[in-house]
């Protein structure tokens, strides 16, 4: 089952490297395969979309776009508690995104020297959804909220037909909630491929963002130039910090919500409790025994879990930073005490009651978040995501006129002497 040290400067060392391990290189067989699809739908539009969705998923949709009247259909018909959720945790995503938003400036001078930025959202943004048994409406809310609220002008969706053919109806409830302007029944690199590269039936988009299998995450990351993107996501991951006061039960379920997800998803509790330590590993063991996704959590938490016993929370604090976890669970009696000393990580849950679950679904920060340590250099999700900024810039002659000696000096010492020229064209008779 999951294992248990004591950090002792080599031995937590060890079983970090080996949680390390986790695959972050692509199968060279996935990338030729990706590749290839890449090519085929560059080509043949459509047609490879059809050939690659009637192969992989089974069956093909009547109609790739799905229409308006389906769209609304499905929130019609949807159980009103569903949508009721959805509708609550919409207002506190909005409220939360609202708060990222930045404002064109500019800044004149008193010598008439006038210097901007303008701020505008990204005119066509494509979101991949996953769907059939993998469907996350709560993506569907991530994605295309701090979309709308940047400005795009145009959301293009994308899930996998269901095998009959149609869309899974709560994804379409979500699209229809958030306000997504075209939905289209693909899925896989063959998706991606299209929205990147436009065919006779999807529109070609600015940036693509959204979670996906491994052949979704290499379609994007081979992609990436050709179209922006979000980022390369690898396993979930989660990190519970705790002392005596945390509450074993929680502790495992809390590792357990992040391990169900994928086999290489990776759950740590480091803890300066050697009671909760403990305590934790046989909740696990209780827990996972009536949870539907027992298999993948005991495997997750048998090659990639693991629990540290650390003498301190100061030894604690520096090993979650060293991790830099996707999400991260303070578990103490007052985790604002250690809030400021917290730098690498996606998500910060603080206390007891503020489980990573919150996050998920409903708190109103995003879930799109950095994985695989890159927490260290990436941010989640955000506004700033789905928007563009260009600076300007306006000189009056006399200030030109001021400045233009230092310009031509510093040209000249990068040896660029058509820059130079350009200045010392507008005042001849500064040329020596």
């Amino acid at each position: 089952m999951i294992p248990i040290v004591l950090a002792d400067g080599t031995a937590e060392q060890q079983l970090l490297s080996s949680l390390r391990q986790r695959s972050t290189e692509v199968d060279k067989k996935v990338t030729e395969s990706v590749s290839q699809i890449l090519e085929r739908v560059r080509n043949e539009g459509d047609a490879a979309v059809r050939d690659y969705t009637l192969k992989f998923d089974g069956k093909l949709p009547e109609s790739f776009e799905v229409s308006r009247d389906e769209i609304n259909d499905a929130l019609s018909e949807a159980d009103p508690d569903f949508v009721e959720a959805l509708l609550n945790a919409q207002a506190n995503i909005v409220e939360f995104h609202n708060r990222q938003k930045h404002q064109s400036f500019i800044d004149a001078k008193p010598n008439g020297v006038i210097l901007g930025q303008r701020i505008r959202g990204l005119h066509r943004v494509g979101l991949y959804v996953p769907g059939g048994t993998a469907a996350y409406p709560s993506s569907v809310l991530m994605n295309a909220i701090p979309a709308k609220i940047a400005g795009v002008e145009e959301i293009i969706m994308v899930t996998p037909p269901l095998k009959n053919g149609k869309a899974n109806p709560d994804i379409l409830v979500a699209a229809s909630i958030c306000g997504v302007d075209r939905v289209f029944l693909m899925g896989g690199a063959q998706a991606v491929a299209a929205l990147a590269y436009g065919t006779e039936t999807v529109p070609q988009v600015d940036k693509i963002v959204g979670p996906g299998n491994i052949f979704v995450a290499t379609a994007k990351k081979l992609l990436y130039g050709t179209v922006d993107i979000d980022m390369i996501a690898g396993p979930s991951e989660i990190l519970v910090l705790a002392d005596d006061s945390a509450d074993a039960k929680y502790v495992a379920a809390d590792l357990m919500s992040q391990a169900e997800h994928d086999r290489l998803a990776s759950a740590i509790l480091i803890t300066t409790s050697e009671r909760l330590a403990k305590e934790t590993a046989a909740e696990l063991e209780r827990q996972m025994a009536y949870l539907s996704r027992k298999e993948i959590i005991e495997e997750s938490l048998t090659n990639f879990g693991g629990i540290i016993i650390c003498d301190n929370m100061d030894k604690a604090i520096d090993l979650a930073n060293q991790v830099a976890p996707e999400h991260l669970e303070v578990a103490v009696d007052n985790p604002f005490l250690y809030l400021g000393r917290l730098d690498n990580a996606g998500s910060i849950f603080l206390g007891h009651y503020a489980p990573e679950p919150l996050g998920d679904y409903y708190a109103g920060p995003n879930h799109v978040l950095p994985t695989s340590g890159t927490a260290r250099f990436f941010s989640p999700l955000s506004v700033d995501a789905f928007v563009k900024k260009s600076s300007y810039i306006y000189y009056t002659r006399e200030a030109l006129e001021e400045a233009h000696e230092d310009i031509i000096l510093l040209a000249k010492k990068e040896g660029l002497t058509a820059h130079a020229n350009s200045i010392e064209v507008r005042f001849p008779e500064s040329r020596s």
